[in-house]
């Protein structure tokens, strides 16, 4: 394949950067040799003699996270699949990090263009299989690449056992393909093309295990509710090409500026996007999705809802920010609808005691948080916080998926059939897992928003933008639905602060039923817990170190102990118009009100910590099974509000009726099976009975019929004669 860089002259041509086209390349090659072995693998050839004793080798390749710890033989082309899966990720990884290098030492002012091929030049509609490279896809890419490779490496040890070896990394390495492509992606239509697919790689890695109804449901649940994201995400591009005449990111950029400023036309552009990120990234209404995704293999939960998937909707504001600074009433909207999902996933999170439920709810409260970000125009607080929350939710994803590993290996040693997953059958940890429990302490003091850890910074940023917002700012200007923006930013500043309480509280909670207090496991099994393998640690150890530093990628000027603002200076030619738009002429508080809201959301921390250790008693939890039922509110919050029964009998039941009342018994069996098919037929056999009566062979009939034709002849003739 030809690659001709289109922006010949730019500086970035002559370096490293004309190699981008391998940075997704790469994963896809990776797809193809592990799917072929995939395919090698489970083929069977007939025997010689068809008659001869056959022997059905049957594998159940899709059991649950509870098969792992087997020591079942392993896979026979493990040993190459072990090293193509994690292999390609790590070179595209080291690329990744040459192609920054290389851009460090250029001025980005421009985006660099690699055009592949022409695409659709279709009439008005022109658009190039083009990447771009810029400060932004930049920052999406070494965390694609860096903190995928982790969790590749992981899974190594994770999934040996497992039958389906390399189906598993296949699927793998095509999501990174594809999320690659989304983010390197030079327009919309491209894009999409990855954020399509990435939906595809979800849907067969939360189905991985499909032989369990479960399994197969969530996985068809993810993929139903995407698609209903991606509807909104399809209009906006159609009003995106009918309106500005273009789809490229650069040539929207510079005919953006036809539509009315926070007009109807932007404001609906903005409001679709942010439909399809509802669904990509799980915010309410849509959220629904990924709770459930839980069911496949942990490190899958670690990629999709740490690294990859689920932060494309936060990408995607941050790369359309222009539109959004010119659509006021959608921001608000964005930031509103990201506080709600904050607050409302941090308090279902309290109840849950499957321990990846827990961090399913977290990932959608944390995300609610970039989306409060990106909405109130802090694009660069949104990506740092994205980045943050890469490190420390792959650290707790991958961290738990150690306990589970090591809970099932235990279990597995003593023929138990408890649920490995349940934190009331854990407890205790910490003396055997010693490595596992200071690594996710680090990631949960991050979360938490503890100083220095790496959640804190991005978190208090979120926040002190939302404050400074609220006055002075173009959104302080606007009303939303009636009220005026600075009381919305002011609500949604509360809002996130009591998902700080909150999230403070549930993720303590889940650390000292895991790791603190008496191992609830049983006596026989507490013999076999132990440390996960070290390709399963190590992982951990590299996010345990980012997840404490990752911090000094954005320091604020109050905090001078390394680089002030280095990722704000970065992302400045991509989101710096949009940012300065937004924030109008008080883009910052005084000193001493940025102090007070750091001593603020620092304070709600240790108070939400303090709570959960001095409530919370491990030592008084009993085992799942001597669990009484949960009742009151704690109830509602462990059935998750009953949205999802709700859903069922509201969307779901009546659709099933209407299609099994209306579509099967109407129109399938009473008009076509019954009306069409059996009616043509009925009328064909009666026509050939009524032949059959005048063809039936006796001469005595003939000569009455034709004696009755020559009189109906003549009586004809008569008449008219």
């Amino acid at each position: 394949m030809m690659t001709v860089p289109t922006s010949g002259t730019h500086a970035l041509a002559s370096t490293v950067a004309q190699f981008v086209w391998l940075l997704p390349l790469l994963p896809l090659i990776g797809f193809l040799i592990n799917g072929t072995l995939s395919l090698l693998a489970v083929a069977k050839l007939g025997p010689d003699d068809p008659s001869a004793a056959g022997h059905d080798a049957h594998h159940d390749d899709h059991g649950h996270d509870h098969d792992h710890g087997h020591h079942a033989a392993r896979h026979k082309f493990a040993g190459i699949v072990s090293l193509v899966g994690p292999g390609v990720l790590l070179l595209a990884f080291a690329l990744a990090v040459a192609i920054f290098v290389a851009m460090r030492g250029v001025e980005m002012h421009e985006p660099y263009l690699l055009t592949l091929f022409q695409w659709m030049p279709v009439g008005d509609l022109h658009i190039d299989a083009a990447l771009q490279l810029d400060p932004l896809s930049m920052v999406m890419v070494l965390v694609i690449t860096g903190v995928g490779s982790l969790i590749h490496i992981f899974s190594v040890g994770y999934m040996q056992d497992d039958p389906g070896y390399p189906r598993y990394f296949a699927y793998l390495n095509l999501f990174v393909f594809f999320m690659l492509l989304l983010v390197l992606g030079g327009n919309y239509p491209l894009l999409f093309v990855g954020w399509e697919g990435v939906g595809l790689c979800s849907y067969l890695l939360i189905g991985f295990w499909f032989s369990e109804k479960a399994n197969a449901d969530a996985g068809k649940k993810a993929f139903i509710v995407n698609r209903i994201g991606d509807f909104g995400f399809l209009v906006a591009m159609f009003l995106l090409f009918a309106n500005v005449g273009s789809l490229d990111f650069a040539g929207v950029a510079e005919n953006a500026g036809k539509l009315p400023f926070g007009g109807v036309v932007i404001t609906a552009i903005c409001l679709f996007m942010f439909l399809g990120c509802t669904g990509k990234s799980a915010q309410i209404p849509l959220y629904i999705w990924l709770p459930d995704a839980m069911a496949g293999p942990t490190p899958v939960s670690a990629l999709i809802h740490a690294a990859t998937m689920v932060t494309a909707g936060v990408y995607l504001i941050a790369r359309s920010s222009l539109l959004f600074s010119m659509a006021p009433v959608a921001s608000l909207t964005v930031a509103v609808v990201g506080s709600l999902t904050a607050l409302f996933a941090a308090t279902i999170g309290l109840k849950q005691w499957d321990i990846k439920k827990v961090l399913a709810y977290s990932t959608v409260s944390q995300l609610g948080y970039m989306f409060i970000g990106v909405g109130v125009g802090a694009y660069t607080a949104g990506v740092f916080h994205l980045v943050t929350h890469a490190f420390f939710k792959a650290l707790l994803f991958l961290g738990s998926g150690s306990v589970i590993f090591a809970m099932h290996r235990a279990y597995h040693a003593t023929h138990n059939h408890d649920d490995a997953q349940d934190m009331r059958n854990m407890g205790g940890l910490r003396k055997y897992m010693p490595v596992t429990w200071t690594l996710m302490w680090i990631a949960t003091l991050a979360i938490a928003g503890i100083p220095p850890f790496a959640g804190f910074f991005s978190k208090d940023e979120i926040l002190g933008n939302v404050f400074a917002r609220a006055h002075g700012s173009m959104l302080s200007e606007v009303t939303w639905l009636g009220v005026p923006g600075g009381t919305v930013l002011f609500v949604v500043w509360g809002l996130g602060l009591a998902s700080a309480l909150l999230t403070a509280i549930y993720m303590t909670r889940m650390m000292l039923y895991t790791f603190h207090g008496p191992n609830r496991s049983g006596q026989a099994e507490q013999g076999h817990l132990a440390e996960a393998p070290w390709i399963m640690t190590g992982p951990l150890v590299v996010l345990g170190i980012a997840s404490a530093a990752g911090g000094w990628l954005n320091l604020p000027e109050l905090i001078p102990i390394g680089p002030i603002g280095a990722l704000e200076k970065w992302l400045e030619p991509v989101v710096g118009v949009a940012t300065k738009r937004i924030a109008g002429t008080e883009g910052h508080e005084s000193v001493s009100t940025e102090q007070m809201l750091i001593g603020i959301a620092v304070a709600i921390a240790v108070v939400g910590i303090t709570i959960a250790i001095t409530r919370l008693k491990p030592a008084a939890l009993v085992t799942k099974k001597e669990s009484p039922a949960s009742t009151g509110f704690a109830r509602v919050l462990e059935h998750k509000y009953f949205v999802d029964e709700g859903y069922d009998a509201a969307i779901i039941q009546p659709t099933v009726a209407t299609s099994r009342v209306v579509l099967w018994k109407g129109v399938d069996v009473g008009l076509i099976d019954g009306l069409m098919v059996n009616g043509s037929a009925l009328a064909a056999r009666a026509l050939g009975w009524l032949g059959s009566q005048l063809q039936s062979g006796q001469i005595g009939t003939y000569a009455w019929v034709l004696l009755i034709g020559v009189i109906a002849l003549l009586s004809a003739f008569t008449k008219y004669h």
